[in-house]
């Protein structure tokens, strides 16, 4: 590699880091809780820490957004987090019923490491279920799922997980990606068939 070369290759990896970099800032401040200066400025000074401090391999994003589906992801999300609040809800009132709790595997069909995290993450933050482990060699997640008793239920459940996925890939994935959700037998809980 050429010196001259070198500050463009720099240039262009802090590039493609820098929607990480305003992720961290945008934590920090919801971390505070506060929108201000003194909370932007601390964000990213802490930014730059981790960063320069902690640094992990470079993720290389697809470089594809399709707007659509980011917002059925998010509406889709929002309900999703309601409908899971009232269920998880009425399962701690109703005195009839003690919920049962299952742990579920769910083997994911893509093999991205952004994406495997999105889909956790999306999984964790809807109540009734909680990431327990992740598997990354063989790219399968492990839940903890309130109300999953019978095997129809923990089915569902593993097909939910799998929508999230669909809906990430669809959203920001690669068109290789893409290719293998459009390709698998399962998309959302509302589709039959069997799991991949």
């Amino acid at each position: 590699m050429s010196p001259d070369s070198r500050p463009s290759t720099l240039l262009a990896q802090l590039w493609r880091q820098l929607p990480f970099f305003f992720w961290l800032v945008a934590l920090w401040m919801l971390l505070w809780g506060q929108f201000t200066w003194l909370a932007f400025f601390t964000g990213v000074a802490v930014a730059v820490f981790v960063t320069r401090i902690f640094r992990l391999p470079p993720v290389d994003l697809s470089g594809r957004v399709n707007p659509w589906w980011g917002a059925v992801f998010i509406v889709t999300f929002f309900l999703a987090l309601v409908r899971g609040s009232l269920l998880v809800a009425w399962q701690v009132l109703d005195p009839r019923s003690q919920p049962v709790s299952s742990i579920i595997a769910v083997a994911l069909r893509t093999d991205d490491d952004l994406i495997m995290t999105h889909t956790a993450v999306t999984a964790s933050l809807i109540p009734g279920s909680l990431i327990v482990e992740a598997d990354r060699t063989r790219r399968i997640l492990y839940l903890h799922v309130i109300g999953a008793s019978t095997a129809e239920q923990v089915e569902h459940q593993r097909r939910a997980i799998l929508g999230w996925e669909a809906r990430i890939v669809r959203a920001v994935g690669s068109r290789a990606q893409l290719a293998v959700i459009d390709a698998a037998t399962v998309d959302s809980p509302r589709q039959g068939g069997a799991t991949p």
